[in-house]
């Protein structure tokens, strides 16, 4: 089979489209055939093996795993022994540990589930990682309730176009941070206001939110209190991934606990929590059901075909997208 490989750590330049062998299955797997993937920040992450942290459990000196990307839609071709979940000819999406910028991956049945019938592989490809994501941090780590007033950094990326939407589904008034080229975009989402970041900061109607979810990761503390009302929740998911050569992202939301012990004074009631999302497939079911109301359309910016997942991922680092970068097979 065709699939997106690298030997070692670097730039978009180190991935090649290379002939390998299909993946074998295990009892609990199941081998799909790839429709479409798509591309996140930590596709980056392991193709540039920065943030070092990274490396310590996905490989030191190079990538343990040589196939990029996690999230997938496709056809189930074959199941393992111990599959009950599925059957051949199935549609199904969801994530795949071992990369799904190929033209057959394998996945955990548990990670797994079938594709919302409405979508087209090329949308169900964009929900997984960062609709998961989303749906952690508003509903389970947040809990936002009907009424609340949400406030969504980087509500035109990935997981904020999601968790906008989500927020929205449960009730809550929600105001975006974007640019202001993305405003309209953050708007169709269900954002009743939206805060051009390259003109007003998001502290320009003082503490007003209930929730603040921050998927940028590239504002103080400080300012995050700023916007939230005395008993507000400030989710941190992830985000900042090059401002930190050795943690990233990932450094920046396990530091939270540990600053929420010598910030107490200065959030005050206020609720600091990180966000470390699990991929399980009853989350990607739950997308399903808000997929199939209507409360939540997957945000596709641009679809690129197999052989130019580099460029894919020079896109989505570069060029803010609006909404999830797709690959097609």
């Amino acid at each position: 089979m065709k699939a997106i490989v690298q030997d070692t750590y670097g730039p978009a330049d180190v991935l090649e489209l290379r002939d390998i062998d299909r993946p074998s299955i295990g009892d609990e797997e199941v081998l799909v055939e790839v429709r479409a993937a798509a591309v996140d920040p930590s596709v980056w992450v392991l193709m540039t093996g920065t943030p070092y942290l990274a490396r310590a459990g996905f490989g030191l000196r190079r990538p343990k795993v040589p196939v990029r990307g996690r999230d997938v839609a496709g056809v189930v071709t074959a199941v393992g022994a111990g599959v009950t979940r599925f059957r051949p000819g199935q549609e199904v999406y969801g994530t795949c540990p071992t990369g799904s910028l190929a033209e057959y991956a394998k996945a955990p049945q548990a990670r797994l589930a079938p594709k919302p019938a409405d979508l087209t592989f090329e949308q169900a490809a964009a929900v997984p990682v960062s609709g998961m994501t989303a749906l952690q941090a508003v509903r389970d780590v947040a809990g936002v309730r009907p009424g609340q007033r949400v406030l969504v950094i980087g509500a035109s990326g990935g997981v904020g176009s999601f968790a906008v939407q989500i927020a929205k589904a449960l009730g809550a008034s929600v105001t975006g941070v974007c640019a202001a080229a993305k405003a309209d975009f953050v708007r169709s989402l269900g954002a009743g206001d939206v805060i051009d970041y390259t003109r007003e900061e998001i502290d320009r109607d003082g503490a007003r939110y209930d929730v603040v979810v921050d998927t940028a990761g590239n504002r103080p503390l400080s300012l995050l209190r700023r916007a939230l009302t005395p008993r507000g929740t400030l989710v941190i998911v992830g985000g900042g991934h090059t401002a930190y050569r050795f943690t990233g992202g990932m450094g920046r939301t396990v530091r939270a606990p540990l600053l929420s012990l010598f910030t107490g004074s200065m959030f005050s009631g206020r609720r600091l929590r990180p966000m470390f999302s699990r991929e399980r497939a009853e989350h990607l079911e739950e997308l399903t059901r808000l997929i199939e109301s209507g409360a939540v359309v997957p945000a596709i910016d641009r679809a690129y075909p197999l052989a130019e997942a580099p460029d894919a991922i020079r896109h989505l680092m570069e060029g803010h997208p609006a909404g999830k970068v797709v690959v097609t097979v």
